[in-house]
């Protein structure tokens, strides 16, 4: 038996695990408020607010709910725009009311769920956070610059929060209804009880950002064995020099760790080039491996830093280098009964750098035409090692051993670059498809490797190359 909080109202359901949270709710629960857009996480119509208790506090995200399991909403507060509504307009609403931030309504109801986990959260409220809360959803009709000017007023209000705790402040303000202040205690009891989300099956499930996008017909039916609460896959943590990331680690996990923030500065830029909000709260690290798209993001990142695969069968594990993982398109160094269960990687020095470029139809948001990674480390002016990755560029994530085995004992020149990336054409094959052509393919890559060289290395006289 699943059991959660819908709303105000617990639900205890023997549906099928594997079943949509959005199926349920429009079609089980009559809650029609949450649109069905574009069911592959992309338009933000669906987004749904999420309630668990992390470290004895609860906390809100926002998910979207066209790719969310209901295995994976057991035990937690699933918060749709019905959820929100009071007696009148809520602060949000009107908000957008006074501002003329809707035309025809159908993703209004996302972008209000969204400033609501907005105004939930503990970090300062601004502006510029606002509009980010927001960059899952899509609008088509009524252009962003009314809902903006909605958002900066509705961030006005939140600025007069002070110490107030998040939930009381927002109940108070008229954002959210008066029982969202008993939903800790209520979660605490219900999670106390005999609560079920997994059932027995090889078809492991982390986020589901990846699988309920390709088996969207078939996942709702399945056996699956549910990984992404699992407490043992969590955390990211530093010993000494290696960095150790559970397999249900998220891409949201990565941007608020202490960890990564340290040693990867620029950071925020890499993550805003990964995904929306609310696919990076469900995203899994595993998951990003496990589905084996050449043109993966963190897969490229990760295939730079020579990530190392722990993987179990519930009996045994085994440890493989991320970059043997992949053996040909969709086909992975891992058996059926496998699931990743650690990555871990060297960190990088003081000396190192590292660097992630992409290249997408949008600017964020959006999957990759190409992408590519680099770390390189000195002794001196002298590349003492190098890993470039590149996605878009074959039929699986790809690792340049021989470009980089080329940069190791050579100084950073123009025309060592060059040579460089004579080298790297010879590596890859791209083909022409709906996100560019093989020529253009080609292209992109060397100019994000040129790029890698212009920000990592800006003090050498190397500037020009991008117009080379």
């Amino acid at each position: 038996m699943i059991k959660f909080i819908l709303n105000d109202v617990e639900i205890k359901t023997d549906l099928k695990p594997g079943m949509l949270l959005l199926d349920l709710i429009r079609y089980n629960q009559q809650l029609t408020g949450t649109k069905i857009g574009c069911r592959e996480g992309d338009c933000g119509a669906c987004t749904v607010l999420v309630g668990e208790i992390k470290n004895g506090h609860l906390e809100y995200s926002t998910a979207t709910s066209c790719l969310m399991a209901i295995g994976n909403a057991c035990g937690k507060h699933i918060v749709t725009i019905e959820g929100i509504n009071i007696d009148g307009l809520n602060a949000i609403q009107e908000a957008f009311a006074k501002e003329g931030a809707t035309q025809c309504g159908f993703c209004t109801p996302g972008f209000i769920v969204s400033l609501a986990g907005f105004s939930l959260d503990k970090s300062t409220p601004t502006y510029e956070r606002s509009i980010d809360a927001m960059n899952g959803n899509i609008c088509r009709c009524t252009g962003y610059k009314s809902i903006e000017r909605a958002a900066k007023n509705f961030t006005e209000i939140l600025g007069q929060r002070s110490t107030q705790e998040p939930v009381e402040f927002a109940v108070d303000n008229r954002i959210i209804p008066a029982y969202f202040l008993k939903i800790k205690e209520r979660l605490l009891k219900l999670n106390g009880q005999d609560t079920q989300s997994a059932t027995a099956g090889n078809k492991f499930l982390g986020g589901g950002t990846d699988l309920y996008v390709q088996q969207h017909d078939t996942m709702p039916g399945e056996a699956i064995g549910f990984l992404f609460d699992k407490t043992e896959l969590k955390g990211i943590n530093q010993y000494d020099d290696v960095c150790e990331i559970g397999g249900a680690a998220t891409v949201a996990d990565i941007a608020v760790s202490p960890v990564f923030q340290k040693y990867f500065p620029a950071l925020k830029e890499y993550i805003e080039l990964v995904s929306s909000t609310q696919i990076r709260n469900m995203a899994t690290v595993a998951g990003n491996f496990t589905n084996a798209s050449p043109i993966g993001d963190l897969t490229i990142i990760f295939l730079a830093l020579d990530a190392k695969l722990t993987l179990n069968d519930g009996a045994q594990k085994r440890t493989i280098s991320l970059r043997s993982f992949y053996k040909g398109y969709k086909q992975l160094d891992k058996k059926a009964d496998e699931f990743i269960e650690k990555i871990s990687f060297v960190l990088p020095a003081e000396t190192d750098r590292f660097n992630f470029e992409k290249v997408s139809k949008r600017t964020h948001l959006d999957i990759a035409s190409v992408n590519s990674a680099i770390k390189i480390s000195m002794e001196g002016n002298v590349v003492s090692s190098a890993s470039i990755s590149a996605g878009g560029v074959g039929p699986i994530p790809a690792w340049l051993s021989n470009g980089s085995a080329f940069l190791t004992g050579k100084e950073i020149t123009p025309e060592n670059i060059e040579e460089l990336l004579k080298i790297v054409q010879s590596e890859i094959s791209p083909i022409s498809d709906a996100r560019g052509s093989e020529a253009y393919k080609r292209l992109l890559l060397s100019q994000l490797i040129k790029a890698h060289f212009i920000k990592s290395f800006p003090a050498l006289p190397i500037q020009n190359l991008l117009h080379g």
